[in-house]
């Protein structure tokens, strides 16, 4: 890719779209806060006045916003008649979504893409803004495999996991799947520290022999810290996680699939967020199981 537009500098965006110029890549950059871009401007990015306007004459333009309202806007164009990404981009550039969104709003974007001969893949990210940093991002893709081909050399910028999951909307459905696992994994996390702690039994040293067990992974490395020092700044927000559950509940009722332990973690991260907690990392989960028991 000669050049590529990065739209959405945020707590993951900005570092990705770093490693993006590290690899090489001519970038240029838009976001809502004015902050990144003039931080990524000084490291040799192009600042961009819109997001239209990063993606006019790129070879390809990713997106990392929140959610799919903001990802809707900035393809097809505001309702207050601002252009959108995919008729800004020349014919046979890439748009590529790595937002967390539905899969039906990510199949909804490939077949406009298809219409204006734009090629479309939903790229969701797992790996936090660590992953993000470091260039280890999981990156689960969905689309044509022609495509994929084509943005590679980006994704292989970006993380160390890279996988072409199947059509447009299939990224996106691996991204629910995974964002369930990491919920129930870390709820178990929270649980168990939670009893041993109860019992009298030091959580560093519960998580210590889980290290070493079949609990041992990325999880409990990324995650184990925040769960016994309580600091729960954000590396994922929980009402981040929060939006994504809801995502993967809406896709199994659509599919008549019962998830009977989602709906549980779910509706303690609203508590959460209700409590004004949702910019915390999801981590905050350890209070919510520990105000159950009055620990």
């Amino acid at each position: 890719m000669s050049r590529v537009a990065f739209v959405g500098l945020g707590l993951m965006g900005r570092p990705m779209a770093e490693n993006l110029l590290a690899a090489g890549h001519e970038v240029a950059v838009a976001s809502r806060s004015p902050e990144p871009v003039a931080a990524l401007a000084a490291a040799g990015a192009e600042p961009a006045a819109s997001a239209a306007a990063a993606a006019r004459g790129a070879d390809a333009v990713i997106t990392m916003v929140p959610d799919g309202p903001t990802v809707h806007a900035l393809m097809e164009g505001s309702a207050a008649g601002e252009e959108g990404i995919l008729a800004a981009l020349p014919q046979g550039a890439l748009a590529i979504d790595m937002s967390t969104i539905a899969p039906a709003e990510a199949r909804q974007l490939a077949a406009r893409g298809a219409e204006l001969g734009i090629g479309v893949l939903d790229a969701p990210v797992s790996g936090g803004d660590v992953g993000a940093r470091e260039g280890t991002l999981t990156i689960m893709v969905g689309g044509e495999a022609a495509d994929f081909e084509r943005a590679l050399p980006l994704f292989e910028a970006l993380g160390s996991s890279v996988t072409h999951v199947g059509p447009a909307g299939a990224g996106q459905v691996v991204k629910a799947c995974n964002q369930v696992a990491v919920a129930l994994i870390l709820e178990g996390l929270v649980e168990a520290v939670t009893l041993g702690a109860a019992a009298g039994v030091d959580p560093q040293t519960i998580l210590d022999v889980f290290a070493g067990g079949m609990v041992g992974g990325r999880m409990l490395e990324a995650r184990g810290p925040a769960l016994i020092s309580r600091e729960h700044e954000p590396g994922f927000r929980l009402e981040h996680h929060l939006k994504d559950l809801g995502i993967a509940l809406a896709e199994a009722r659509e599919r008549g699939v019962e998830l009977p332990a989602t709906p549980v973690v779910k509706q303690l991260m609203e508590q959460l967020d209700a409590a004004g907690r949702g910019a915390e990392n999801h981590t905050a989960l350890i209070d919510a199981v520990e105000h159950l028991t009055d620990l």
